[in-house]
């Protein structure tokens, strides 16, 4: 008996072990600021998460309804695939929703080869990408996330901004919140799922992309909406994503409320673009301050001064005021 017990609490201590050892991070989709966090600094493999960097570089690059023919590309590829064939003729836009919906390898070597005539040169905007907004522990050596030979490393803080920067793409938006898409391509119909099933897991989500390979370990990219807050978690080298997402979500619902900071038309005779939102503890709003600076002259694009955004005397962000026309 002492020894099953022992066994038990064993078990125990080294599950409890490989759930800490996770990366993850929970953002405040508006804002950017960090809701919740830890380890968001350590790089780690990224699995088929890689495809949401792949998805954006197609979408703000190249026509989606162009039409393109399969190559032999595909028959290298491995592990989760739409399975297409040689010689087939597929859109652009169709072949996205496979390659987010199913994480289809096989899509994601075609965009690629496609588009740029070779996977190393769509891997240099992926990367060139990733610079851009300023992953700066990010690198991708392929399109896909497959990792035997070529890899490709990010942290969840690096992550964070990725997935942050393509919410705002509406079309990356719809495909990543479809649970079934249908399409025709030259040869065949396609019916297709989405394999990331925390949309029916949580109700609150509203998208997102996992991924999974032996070094990598599960990953996974998730959004979800309560209370007018959009929050993005991503968790890397985890062994229950779905669950520990989950957790994360209801934490960061319990302690965060969303709140108007400056309404875009408070400013008489100026304005900002739109009305600022920022997601605080109910210990924290009575420490928000809006410092507001004016220039003496209003520059050219009728740039007239900035509200700067305090969170006791951390300042935690800068928007732009502008004059209103005559």
């Amino acid at each position: 008996m002492k020894k099953i017990v022992l066994f038990l609490l064993l078990f125990s201590f080294v599950n409890n072990c490989y759930a800490l050892s996770s990366e993850y991070i929970a953002v405040d989709i508006d804002s950017g600021r960090v809701l919740e966090g830890s380890n968001i600094n350590k790089k780690r493999l990224i699995a088929s998460t890689t495809k949401i960097m792949t998805c954006l570089v197609v979408l703000e690059n190249f026509d989606l309804n162009k039409e393109i023919v399969v190559g032999e590309e595909v028959v290298k590829m491995y592990g989760t695939n739409i399975y297409l064939s040689v010689g087939e003729e597929m859109k652009v836009i169709d072949l996205l929703y496979g390659l987010m919906l199913r994480s289809g390898n096989d899509a994601a070597i075609t965009l690629a080869v496609n588009l740029c005539g070779s996977e190393e040169s769509f891997v240099y905007l992926m990367n060139k990408k990733a610079q851009e907004l300023g992953m700066k522990n990010t690198s991708f050596e392929n399109c896909h996330g497959l990792d035997d030979s070529t890899k490709n490393y990010s942290t969840a803080y690096d992550m964070s901004l990725l997935s942050r920067y393509a919410y705002n793409n509406k079309t990356y938006r719809k495909i990543i919140s479809t649970k079934k898409y249908s399409c025709k391509s030259s040869v065949k119909t396609y019916i297709w799922y989405n394999r990331m099933s925390l949309l029916n897991k949580y109700k609150y989500c509203v998208g997102g992309k996992n991924g999974y390979t032996p070094r990598a370990k599960k990953s996974l990219v998730s959004y979800s909406k309560k209370n007018n807050m959009t929050v993005s978690v991503v968790s890397l080298y985890d062994n229950d994503i779905y669950s520990n997402h989950t957790s994360i979500y209801n934490k960061v619902y319990r302690k965060y409320n969303r709140y108007l900071i400056l309404d875009k038309n408070s400013l008489y005779g100026f304005y900002i673009k739109k009305d600022y939102y920022y997601p605080l503890k109910s210990d924290e709003v009575e420490n928000v301050s809006v410092l507001i600076k004016m220039y003496k002259e209003t520059l050219n694009n009728n740039n007239a001064g900035k509200a700067e955004i305090l969170l006791g005397n951390k300042k935690v962000n800068t928007i732009k005021i502008y004059k209103k026309s005559a």
